[in-house]
């Protein structure tokens, strides 16, 4: 259980913001004339804790939009740009659980299911996407989380270098790839950058490479990750996976951006906005504009990773992998609650993902936001199916460990079969919550 984990910490908080006043969860009586005569509004102050600070200002908007709509409402935004996992388990452990906390989708919303109100009957719960309620659900399908946007995962390509070398269409499939490399490098271009200092982006790659297994294996992902889980399969028994993932990191290392593993996110973004790269591994929509700031004429691409010979293996990835979950136990869970169904259904809220926070909106009949990559996986899901985001079958603690021994992979310092023995004990020790 979550309460064992946890271990109180003494880091610091980085507060971006503090919104309409201080103070705990509750709050004291305003008088308001109304026409009937002097009515009493209660003021509550509602917390929210959350990992996510590029888009303070796009929660910071809501916010304001929501004191129109409920002035005796007030919302702290407290976000963390480090340790929020550590500072959010101590802040459960010491009994100051936030009314709204931040937490990844999938099996993590069954780690927290003792700390989330359940909203399976509530309007947000009804106007999510099928796709996305299902991240947000737990394995006993009731809806404990609420995303915090829609998300696509991707090979993201510069067009116009693609065109320049002669690539004609962007691979799919293995041998494909190998001919772009090839050409890219005739014309002086290199093919990849990539952020192998970070340990999230490995996780992005890697589930590409675990929803061809499963459909290799005959098998749902879900099924094949739990299998990893409980220790009953075996990286070497898929080759998709012990051949084909490793090939394509040595292909990225040996044909990519300089020092990899001193690559964060936004140097890659930097390379890849710049020119310096054609294709930009681990990331997905949230990049788009960064991506523009830099190079507002750059003519962005997206496709699925060639993970194997069999082109219809190689598909975007679709989903929610991060929710937003409301304190059962808070003083204002009905107010809270009361919050996010106006957010969700609202005509203001069905327009702020697209048009204030710039994102794939998890929620029906919301319009995309005018973004190159949104449009383009609008127009590719016409005819092609979405992978499983099968990185929600897997704690995050495990994908952390993951991405830290594939960076040992890269830098020499563990061979390949080290590296898979030891991506094999984590799964089963990090895995899940049990």
């Amino acid at each position: 259980m979550l309460k064992k984990m946890m271990a109180l910490s003494g880091s610091l908080l980085l507060t971006v913001g503090l919104l309409s006043g201080c103070g705990s969860s509750g709050g004291t009586d305003a008088s308001k004339e109304s026409a009937g005569g002097k009515e009493d509004l209660k003021t509550v102050t509602i917390n929210m804790f959350t990992a996510s600070p590029e888009y303070t200002d796009a929660f910071n908007a809501y916010i304001e939009e929501y004191k129109k709509v409920k002035p005796n409402v007030k919302i702290n935004l407290e976000i963390m740009q480090a340790d929020y996992n550590t500072i959010l388990k101590s802040k459960i452990a010491s009994g100051s659980t936030p009314d709204v906390f931040q937490t990844t989708a999938g099996g993590d919303i069954d780690t927290y299911a003792d700390y989330s109100a359940d909203l399976t009957n509530e309007p947000l719960a009804a106007a999510m996407t099928d796709a996305v309620r299902a991240n947000m659900s737990s394995s006993d399908g009731k809806v404990l989380g609420l995303p915090v946007k829609g998300n696509l995962f991707t090979l993201i390509y510069n067009k116009d270098l693609l065109t320049k070398a002669g690539v004609s269409s962007p691979p799919k499939t293995i041998a494909e790839m190998q001919d772009a490399v090839t050409k890219l490098e005739a014309k002086g271009i290199t093919p990849f950058a990539n952020a192998y200092k970070e340990w999230w982006v490995w996780k992005h790659i890697f589930q590409h490479y675990v929803d061809a297994a499963a459909q290799d294996a005959g098998v749902e992902p879900k099924q094949l990750v739990s299998d990893f889980i409980a220790g009953k399969a075996k990286i070497k028994d898929y080759p998709v996976l012990y051949n084909n993932f490793f090939n394509f990191i040595d292909l990225t290392v040996k044909h990519g951006t300089d020092k990899p593993l001193e690559r964060d996110s936004n140097a890659e973004v930097s390379d890849f906005a710049s020119g310096k790269a054609a294709f930009m591994t681990g990331k997905g929509a949230w990049d788009e504009e960064a991506i523009k700031k830099i190079n507002p004429d750059l003519k962005i691409g997206i496709m699925g990773y060639p993970v194997s010979d069999k082109a219809d293996q190689s598909v975007i990835i679709t989903g929610a992998d991060q929710a937003l979950r409301i304190n059962k136990d808070s003083e204002v869970s009905k107010e809270t609650i009361e919050f996010f169904n106006w957010l969700y259904t609202s005509e203001y809220g069905k327009n702020w993902f697209s048009q204030v926070a710039k994102v794939i909106p998890p929620i029906k009949d919301a319009p995309l936001p005018d973004l190159e990559m949104p449009k383009e996986m609008e127009s590719i899901l016409k005819t092609s199916k979405s992978g499983d985001l099968s990185v929600n079958y897997s704690l995050d603690t495990f994908h952390q460990k993951f991405g830290e021994l594939m960076q040992a992979y890269i830098s020499g310092n563990m061979n390949k079969d080290q590296a898979v023995a030891e991506i094999e004990k984590a799964w089963v020790q990090l895995g899940s919550a049990q």
